[in-house]
């Protein structure tokens, strides 16, 4: 059984963050790195759509996070559209690192030097239990839509 104590710093940080807010999933550690959602996936032995990918962009000048369902892509030009923003570009891998003190591949939706603005994929809704990243590549924990919502205090909309 992996312990708080036992998880590697990042993960640390998530675990932390998680409980504050009533998240009772365990940050499960994996024996090979599930960098993108098709790996988390069948490390799981869940649907790719369950996985709650986390891709930071950058829009109007800072940061946005986009925990978007790893059954599609995020269409960046449409989902500005939607929400009235600037044009979202994606972040390079030091951006991603500089933003959430974490690597690409273990982007965890929390336990960032700062909190975030976020979107939720509205996707993830059809999913009773989803995945996401625990801060490394190797950390995953579960939740429900709901508990992402409010762990993100992210804004639900259509991303794909």
């Amino acid at each position: 059984m992996t312990t708080p104590a036992s998880l590697p710093a990042r993960s640390r940080l998530v675990h932390d963050a998680i409980r504050a807010v009533g998240i009772t999933g365990d940050i499960v550690v994996l024996p090979d790195a599930a960098s993108t959602a098709a790996l988390a996936a069948a490390a799981l032995g869940i649907e790719v759509g369950a996985i709650a990918n986390s891709l930071v962009f950058f829009c109007d000048g800072a940061p946005l996070l986009v925990m978007t369902s790893g059954a599609h892509r995020v269409d960046t030009a449409a989902l500005a559209e939607r929400l009235g923003l600037g044009k979202i570009r994606r972040a390079t891998p030091e951006q991603v690192r500089e933003a959430t003190g974490q690597a690409i591949g273990g982007v965890a939706p929390t336990g960032h030097p700062s909190p975030l603005r976020t979107i939720v994929d509205e996707d993830l809704a059809g999913y009773p239990e989803i995945w996401a990243a625990g801060g490394t590549p190797h950390t995953v924990f579960p939740m429900t839509y709901d508990e992402l919502v409010r762990l993100t205090q992210g804004t639900v909309a259509k991303v794909d």
